[in-house]
């Protein structure tokens, strides 16, 4: 697969010559050493791409020429993942796995527990990750949200799901349809959200359900859960 890179002025006209002179460009010289004939791929982060070839190997750019261009439609189900902020290291980490996992929005959570911080390098985590994973659309890093905030996105959901370890209820159990145009996802602090928090969730419109039996650390626990979900909703 083609090395992705994104540019805030897609070119998308095929023949057009375009100069590719950001610091992903920069990166591409120095580090990724391309030259003439490469082939790799732009996108504007929103589904846009096109494929390009390069001719001019500058210092610091690139002149490249359109090949080829198109548009990546959405899945029918948007995926936004409510995360528990865990340690800094954590946080990014948790970013990442995120966003290799496909999710359309990450919304960082201030619940009671939590022990971490939001840091305004999670969206620069998020791109870099769409980069390294080849996707064609950077998920959206919202800004913190409250507890309440949590609930209202709930009952604007077709689903929303928390996972916790006191329930019984399978994962499998919980998914009732395939029909699910606007996913919620809601994944804990290290320490477990607490009894006041499940309540309001639940009281909200969210079901519970257990993530098997092993208890996943808050930052690996998305990932499980997003891949498990969208393969019982058919979006795999």
């Amino acid at each position: 697969m083609l090395t992705l890179f994104f540019v805030d002025d897609l070119p998308t006209t095929v023949g057009q010559i375009y100069e590719f002179d950001n610091e992903d460009a920069n990166h591409a010289v120095r580090v990724l050493r391309m030259k003439a004939g490469d082939l790799f791929m732009l996108s504007d982060g929103q589904g846009s791409w096109s494929q390009v070839k390069a001719f001019a190997v500058k210092k610091k750019s690139l002149e490249v020429e359109v090949m080829a261009s198109g548009f990546q439609e959405a899945l029918p189900t948007t995926i936004t993942v409510v995360q528990a902020l865990p340690k800094s290291d954590r946080a990014k980490e948790a970013i990442e796995l995120l966003t290799e996992a496909g999710v359309d929005r990450i919304v960082p959570w201030q619940a009671s527990r939590s022990i971490g911080k939001v840091s305004e390098k999670f969206s620069v985590t998020a791109r870099e990750a769409s980069k390294q994973s080849r996707r064609l659309r950077i998920p959206e890093v919202t800004d913190i949200a409250t507890t309440q905030q949590i609930c209202e996105a709930i009952k604007l959901s077709d689903l929303a799901i928390v996972f916790h370890e006191s329930t019984t209820t399978k994962l499998s159990d919980a998914i009732s349809s395939h029909n699910v145009a606007s996913l919620l996802v809601i994944i804990g602090p290290e320490g477990g959200i607490t009894p006041t928090e499940l309540d309001q969730f639940v009281e909200a419109g969210a079901k519970v359900a257990l993530m098997g039996r092993p208890i996943l650390r808050s930052a690996h626990a998305g990932i499980a859960a997003v891949a498990a979900i969208s393969a019982l909703l058919k979006v795999w």
